[in-house]
């Protein structure tokens, strides 16, 4: 415990004065030069630098079945504050994400999520929410894929919250496949409510793509179930108990 309050703390101060430094700078050059990438690698930087602070690894499996040639949604189960992080590194090099506009109140952070292509959504304001969706089937159909948690919050539990529409709707209007994912170690790592990050072992499983051509919104209910027992089954692939504790 005492270890893990240690390393807690480092990894707060630590992504913090990163964020400090190098956000500002990456802002700038993505702005001056239309840089984005830049800001994909800072981003993957300052994951690494919190994973390895903190303690936590991951590992991955049905890595075949991730289509990076191709637009696509990642669809995933939640449990913790460490999931988007986590599969912001492990899923795919230049991964969006749809993020609760929450987090716009944080200037530095919200200015880099947008330039990078971040979508926040508002779910207590229907026409935006709708809005948001529309531009992430927008940005798919150019060609970026998306990472989405259709339970909307993370899960208490091991059984996953109801799915939320938005996502699933996002992905039918781009007509593009939906990865299911399971990630499970999350909660071992930070439960909801703690500021405690523990060193674990995250687990991660990707299903094969579900294709959404030829579907329309009238489908989108059939698919919901469809990729709700994918996940479901990933997650009994990736067995009843929780990422363990790593040494140290």
């Amino acid at each position: 415990m005492i270890i893990a309050a240690f390393r807690t703390v480092a990894t707060y101060v630590a992504v913090s004065l990163y964020v400090l430094i190098a956000a500002p700078i990456g802002i700038l050059l993505a702005i001056l030069f239309q840089w984005k990438s830049l800001l994909y690698s800072l981003g993957h930087l300052g994951v690494r630098l919190a994973l390895f602070t903190s303690g936590i690894s991951f590992r991955v499996v049905g890595r075949e079945h991730l289509p990076l040639d191709r637009a696509a949604v990642y669809c995933s189960n939640h449990q913790s504050n460490v999931d988007p992080p986590v599969l912001f590194e492990a899923l795919h090099p230049r991964m969006h994400i749809l993020y609760k506009h929450e987090i716009d109140q944080i200037p530095l952070l919200a200015r880099a999520f947008r330039l990078g292509g971040f979508i926040p959504v508002d779910r207590r304001n229907r026409e935006a929410a709708l809005r948001s969706i529309e531009n992430g089937a927008s940005s798919i159909r150019s060609g970026n894929s998306f990472l989405i948690f259709p339970e909307g919050t993370r899960s208490r539990t091991d059984e996953l919250l109801p799915f939320k529409k938005g996502g699933i709707h996002m992905a039918i209007l781009a007509q593009a496949p939906i990865v299911p994912v399971a990630i499970r170690g999350g909660r071992a790592a930070m439960q909801r409510g703690s500021w405690l990050i523990r060193p674990v072992v995250i687990e991660i499983a990707a299903g094969a793509p579900i294709e959404t051509t030829g579907m329309s919104p009238d489908n989108r209910d059939r698919l919901i179930m469809l990729v709700r027992a994918q996940i479901e089954e990933l997650l009994r692939g990736l067995g009843a108990q929780p990422g363990g504790l790593t040494s140290g």
